[in-house]
């Protein structure tokens, strides 16, 4: 028998708990820290002019560093800034048909808010290019929530999509996010809590991702 190989996750960041001052160092220092796939910019209760010149300054520094930027919720906004995806967090399943209708696969779509296994499959079968598991603002917790990480392993299991799973607040919870076969590890409040460490907590996350992938591999 052929063991199928472990796929290496990759951390996605997502700006939730992101503060506007200094918003854009802060993101150089993290993206510094490690390889990051993607940054998922939130609009975390800002208005829609703030939430642009949020996403204005960080989009290219996100791009510089070789991730892709992913506007939350605002198409506008997305093309606006030159984002290079959409995250529909309503949990909608019209919307999310007519985003990947509209804009995939010149962006890419992604989705959250389906929170049962039937709707994360009807979701799925609108193709977009991730499903996220999680809420926005919702690592309260420093290890990751046990619905997540159920729902990110059942996925990973069944479903060709890639998805994404939400981790806690403290850094280490990385490989058990991992442990789901999820392609993709975010983290938010872990690394934005302590802006000053940002970079560091990027490498820590990293280097647990990477001391997961060895003991698999032994």
């Amino acid at each position: 028998m052929t063991l199928d190989p472990v796929i290496r996750p990759r951390l996605v960041l997502l700006t939730t708990a992101l503060g506007d001052a200094g918003a854009e160092s802060v993101m150089r220092a993290a993206l510094a820290g490690g390889d990051v796939a993607s940054v998922i910019i939130d609009p975390a209760g800002r208005d829609s002019a703030s939430f642009q010149r949020f996403a204005e300054g960080l989009v290219p520094v996100i791009q510089a560093a070789g991730a892709a930027a992913i506007v939350v919720d605002d198409s506008r906004c997305a093309g606006r800034v030159g984002a290079d995806g959409i995250h529909l967090s309503g949990g909608d399943l019209r919307a999310l048909d007519e985003a990947v209708e509209r804009y995939s696969p010149k962006l890419i779509v992604g989705a959250s808010g389906f929170e049962t296994r039937h709707d994360a499959l009807e979701a799925g079968e609108r193709l977009p290019d991730y499903l996220f598991f999680g809420r926005f603002g919702g690592d309260v917790a420093d290890p990751p929530h046990d619905k997540n990480l159920a729902m990110a392993e059942w996925w990973a299991e069944i479903v060709e999509i890639p998805c994404i799973v939400l981790a806690g607040r403290s850094v280490e919870g990385v490989g058990a996010a991992a442990q789901t076969g999820a392609e993709f590890v975010a983290l938010s409040g872990a690394v934005f809590d302590r802006p000053q460490d940002a970079g560091a907590i990027v490498a820590r996350a990293n280097a647990i991702i990477d001391s997961w992938m060895e003991s698999e591999a032994a």
